[in-house]
């Protein structure tokens, strides 16, 4: 995953100029920089283009809520700097190795014919493009660039591993959960517009094991 092909056929332009126009092309003309900007062997870039887009969400959505930032020995700056070093070293490679992983064993049961694990990376990395900026607290933003996000991604795989969109949206169903519903917090948006418990109330859980602990008590 940490591979960096100095000189390849393709690929996306090195650098900080780079990293931002691949941000803007994988959303203004997403089959075009997928078929240009992805190629074998070439991860590295696509782990950068991840961590950029995780950190910027971070940073979008402390700078409306430092609350949710957990002080550390009294030193709010400090422990902002810790977690994002923390999401950029190992929360962010380690999101896009466990959904890679996912979603290579899902290709392989699914589409005979396709690219390398190398591809899948890069297409899952620059798909998560759309959430660089939905951490503000705007539950119609986050939903837009989630829905946006799993767009991107049913693309890049049909792109890439040159299969019909209707399977790839069939092969990117739970990678798309995963990191869209899940990770950039897609669902809580649809709960927070809708008021619907889509993942079950947090206080149903509680309850249950309360009444559980209870039950047992009352046994013994």
């Amino acid at each position: 995953m940490t591979q960096w092909v100095e000189s390849t056929e393709g690929g996306r332009e090195r650098g900080p100029v780079g990293l931002l126009r691949a941000w803007v092309a994988v959303q203004i003309a997403p089959r075009r920089f997928f078929e240009r900007g992805v190629v074998p062997g070439d991860q590295a870039p696509g782990l950068v283009f991840a961590v950029a887009v995780a950190l910027c969400h971070l940073a979008v959505r402390f700078a409306f809520d430092p609350g949710q930032v957990p002080t550390i020995a009294g030193r709010p700056t400090a422990s902002i700097v810790f977690v994002l070093l923390v999401a950029a070293l190992i929360g962010a490679p380690l999101a896009l190795h466990l959904t890679a992983a996912v979603q290579t064993l899902l290709l392989v049961a699914l589409v005979p014919e396709r690219a390398g694990i190398g591809q899948t990376v890069q297409v899952i990395a620059y798909a998560t493009a759309p959430c660089a900026l939905s951490g503000a607290p705007i539950p119609a933003l986050r939903l837009l660039a989630a829905v946006y996000g799993v767009v991107l991604l049913v693309v890049g795989m049909a792109v890439v591993h040159d299969v019909s969109l209707p399977r790839s949206a069939l092969v990117t169903a739970l990678p798309a959960l995963l990191v869209f519903g899940v990770g950039y917090q897609g669902v809580g948006a649809v709960e927070a517009l809708t008021g619907l418990d889509l993942l079950g109330p947090p206080e149903a859980v509680a309850n249950a094991t309360d009444a559980s602990d209870t039950t047992n008590v009352t046994r013994a």
